[in-house]
């Protein structure tokens, strides 16, 4: 053979792995060092008013609802929808939750005296009350979607305002009062494991354990089972998965049932650690959701998605509503910092779609 390089023949080429794109390569790994580089700037920023082990922990609880919430959408966005109402779910959730916990506690002449003699009944039922009541929202959602063929953005969108304006006439427009103190002390901050880290103490709460409990099954379920195989392969080519014998609309009811039942559990989570219903937060929780989701991998074109990546990405808008206030900066900026994350994360996403469609 003369001196010329030696080059692998076709058969041998395309024996090998197609080598993925920069861009298709970079967004499977950005999440984590995107949220390595936040913790390093407020780190560098404050010390250790933001680096350390309390600060950490209460990260991690705040973080639990933003998970639930999150990986509800997961599934939602994997089929190539949308679900913009489970902020507003979860509000509706929580109201339901306190008024039937309320109204089972005791005579009202015990709830004006503060004394709620049958707790042990009305906490469970009430909790139970707001987690049916997110189901019954993702299962309206899901029938409209699919029986009168209606965009899942309007209708989710219809159902934001819907679930926020009962939540309203319900609540009278404020927080809910008068909640059974028990579902907070005795649930909601229950202290499950504690430690002392650097002379600090770190705990574990029942909303921690539920939502990475969530968490885990949700990822078992989506990777091992037959709905999360009908679940990605509905977002990847909905027709398809009708011809290969797939009920879509069927499936697809379930998923959005699926996101209003977090949304549910989300809100009942919520009466436990605040131990009341309150209308005037969360109303924002729909964007920090979706954004944790894009963000951590899933695709807004569907077909595309880890519950892993998710979570990875909960951390994210957490992490920078934590810093922020940690820094003093206006609660304002706080959506305006999510809204620019989840802008690059779509962008990345459509260059990871574009890259993939020219291999």
């Amino acid at each position: 053979m003369s001196g010329a390089t030696e080059t692998p023949s076709e058969a041998d080429t395309s024996a090998l792995p197609p080598r993925r794109p920069y861009l298709s390569r970079m967004s499977q790994s950005f999440t984590p060092v995107i949220l390595l580089l936040i913790i390093i700037v407020f780190s560098l920023r404050e010390g250790a008013s933001f680096l350390n082990p309390r600060n950490f922990n209460d990260i991690i609880i705040d973080s639990s609802q933003l998970v639930v919430l999150t990986v509800g959408l997961t599934f939602v966005i994997i089929t190539a929808g949308i679900d913009l109402s489970v902020g507003s779910v979860l509000i509706l959730s929580s109201v339901v939750a306190a008024k039937v916990m309320i109204a089972l506690s005791g005579t009202p002449q015990d709830i004006a005296n503060f004394q709620f003699p049958t707790q042990q009944v009305g906490i469970p039922v009430g909790l139970l009350a707001g987690v049916v009541t997110g189901l019954i929202c993702g299962v309206i959602n899901g029938a409209l979607i699919t029986r009168l063929q209606m965009p899942s953005f309007i209708v989710t969108l219809g159902m934001l305002g819907i679930a926020l304006g009962l939540g309203q006439l319900l609540s009278g427009g404020t927080s809910v009062p008068n909640v059974p103190p028990a579902v907070q002390s005795a649930i909601g901050l229950r202290e499950l494991v504690g430690l002392e880290i650097g002379g600090q103490r770190v705990r574990i709460t029942p909303p921690v354990v539920i939502a990475y409990g969530i968490a885990l099954v949700a990822a078992v379920v989506l990777n091992r089972t037959r709905f999360g195989r009908y679940t990605y392969a509905i977002g990847s080519n909905a027709a398809a998965s009708r011809r290969a014998g797939v009920n879509v609309n069927l499936h697809l009811v379930k998923i959005y049932a699926l996101s209003g039942l977090l949304a549910g559990v989300a809100g009942a989570m919520d009466l436990m650690r605040f131990g009341t219903a309150s209308v005037g937060s969360h109303q924002s929780d729909n964007l920090a959701a979706i954004s944790a989701s894009v963000i951590g991998g899933t695709s807004l074109f569907g077909g595309i998605g880890t519950i892993g990546g998710s979570v990875v990405g909960a951390f994210i808008p957490t992490v920078l509503r934590n810093g922020l206030v940690i820094t003093r900066v206006q609660p304002f900026w706080q959506n305006v910092a999510i809204g620019m994350v989840l802008i690059l994360a779509v962008y990345i996403d459509q260059r990871r779609r574009k890259a993939e469609e020219r291999m």
